[in-house]
């Protein structure tokens, strides 16, 4: 893309009040941007508000510093790969294109390989995993494993590079990079920013690793900072460019909930991990599955439901093992069905409880019982929650 053509689509994708659908219906209609900027005011004025029209026709007087902040970005040799796409590119993604508003101008850096794989596609088959950002332990580790299991049967995770659920499944599907190489599936973090930023900072390292093995995403032009209204936005691109969404955590007032209604309106597949009645991290998935999501309890059962192609380079030995392992029961149980071996871990059950409850449960003294919980925790069976609460780790 030529500086001159990155300006003419910054032109019409930041022209105030026109959004990307009516930014769609004006390239049907005329053409390519220099088309739509050739048309007289009647013309324009056929279906748009004067306001619109004059958004169009008179450009904004921070365009300028606009082009050269993007054009300095595309330009730059940093050594990360970068390439900004428009909607009639031909390499702009396939998957996107069934939206009825697909991003005007799409940012991208990290590893090229992997976005030529996606742009390629005629049909998505990569999953997405979204959830809460204030997750539990038992969340975060379900996102992780669910994630290398899925990337380890050659799909790609997509999520929103958000704390919590979002961070932790980028974090699975680089494990299995790390463990299977370019023979797993990669991750792409879909952002809410302009991609010269990374938000929030904690995800640095992450976003870093990300562009090294997978791919930053963004509809927003350089130096758009984090705003609130922009993040809905961000979550129809993650359920477009997949087949599937797993919601591992959500409380009913969530954005990843909002992931979930897109993709049921694409015509893809929900899928929800059930937890506790009292927790408010599952009331979402469990609302989402009384509204007919899946209810999944191991990787296998998603990967089961979809349409999956398997990396040629992978053993399938050694994928179909990985998936018995994700499943398995957690450390000391027979199987799922049964007690585990272990009177305390029998006692603390699945729901979080507090030191005084399981005092009366197992009738072990304090002292005792705490020094139990912390060689639990240590094998990363027990988790310790604020408020003085403790959880059971169960294995995804």
């Amino acid at each position: 893309m030529t500086r001159e053509e990155l300006g003419l689509w910054l032109r019409l994708s930041a022209a105030e009040g026109v959004g990307s659908l009516t930014a769609t219906r004006l390239l049907k209609a005329f053409g390519l941007p220099d088309k739509i900027f050739s048309q007289n005011e009647q013309a324009l004025s056929v279906g748009l508000k004067p306001a619109q029209v004059n958004a169009l026709l008179s450009p904004s007087k921070e365009l300028p510093a606009l082009i050269e902040a993007n054009w300095n970005w595309l330009s730059s040799t940093d050594g990360a790969w970068r390439t900004v796409v428009s909607l009639a590119d031909s390499n702009y993604p396939k998957a996107l294109l069934q939206l009825p508003d697909p991003p005007i101008l799409l940012y991208v850096t990290g590893a090229r390989a992997v976005y030529e794989h996606i742009a390629a596609k005629e049909a998505a088959d990569d999953i997405a995993i979204v959830g809460s950002r204030n997750a539990t332990p038992q969340g975060l580790g379900n996102a992780r494993s669910f994630a290398k299991a899925f990337a380890q049967s050659g799909m790609h995770i997509v999520s929103g590079l958000a704390l919590g659920i979002d961070g932790a499944a980028h974090e699975g599907a680089l494990d299995a990079q790390h463990d299977f190489g370019s023979a797993a599936g990669s991750t792409v973090a879909v952002v809410g920013t302009g991609l010269d930023r990374v938000y929030p900072k904690r995800h640095h390292d992450l976003a870093h690793r990300i562009v090294q093995h997978g791919l930053i995403i963004s509809e927003f032009p350089i130096g758009t900072p984090p705003l609130a209204e922009n993040f809905p936005r961000r979550n129809r691109i993650i359920a477009a460019l997949t087949q599937g969404t797993l919601v591992v955590e959500a409380a009913i007032q969530s954005g990843s909930l909002i992931t979930a209604r897109q993709a049921l309106d694409l015509g893809k597949d929900v899928f929800a991990i059930p937890g506790s009645i009292h927790s408010p991290q599952a009331k979402g998935c469990h609302h989402l599955i009384k509204q007919g999501a899946k209810l999944v309890e191991s990787a296998q059962d998603v990967i089961e439901e979809l349409p999956i192609k398997p990396s040629t380079q992978l053993a399938h030995t050694m994928i179909s093992g990985a998936l018995r392992a994700d499943s398995m029961p957690a450390c000391g149980s027979k199987d799922s069905e049964n007690a585990s071996e272990d009177p305390l871990l029998d006692a603390l059950g699945h729901d979080p409880i507090s030191l005084d409850a399981l005092i009366d449960r197992t009738g072990i003294p304090a002292a005792q019982l705490q020094v139990q919980l912390l060689e639990w925790e240590l094998l990363g069976e027990v988790a310790r929650l604020p408020g003085g609460l403790f959880q059971r780790m169960a294995q995804a």
